[in-house]
């Protein structure tokens, strides 16, 4: 498993640990006990979601079977389509070439990350920069 998909499941834990002791949470709360950046809570989702670890109702968080699987999976599957055809894409180019908002990109390719689909990595050029392609 690659160093930033090994991250990605590290982050998943960490959400669901929080959820796990503390009961439902809304975002704002997650973002805030967990420490993580809005692109690492979504792509811990994602990858939650996948496992059918984590549902969503009235925009709160909570473990149990996902309710987000259809909309995530679709989801998924065009940015899966996307880096077939395009190979090596950064983020912004993802949400772009895929149309889907930047957030949702995070948590299809954490959906992506969990099945096994997806590697990445900073770019070298920009530490900001994520780049994703398929395995």
């Amino acid at each position: 498993m690659s160093e930033i998909v090994s991250l990605f499941g590290d982050q998943a834990g960490t959400i669901w640990q929080i959820l796990h002791n503390r009961g439902p949470l809304s975002e704002p709360e997650l973002l805030t006990l967990t420490h993580l950046t809005e692109p690492q809570l979504y792509t811990a989702i994602g990858w939650l979601a996948r496992e059918n670890k984590i549902r969503k109702e009235n925009n709160t968080y909570m473990l149990g079977e996902t309710n987000l699987g259809p909309f995530i999976g679709k989801e998924a599957g065009k940015i899966w389509r996307t880096l077939e055809i395009w190979g090596e894409v950064d983020v912004l180019s993802l949400s772009r070439l895929s149309r889907i908002v930047e957030h949702d990109v995070f948590t299809a390719v954490g959906w992506l990350a969990r099945e096994g689909k997806v590697d990445g990595a900073i770019s070298n050029i920009d530490e900001k920069k994520i780049l994703f392609w398929l395995k």
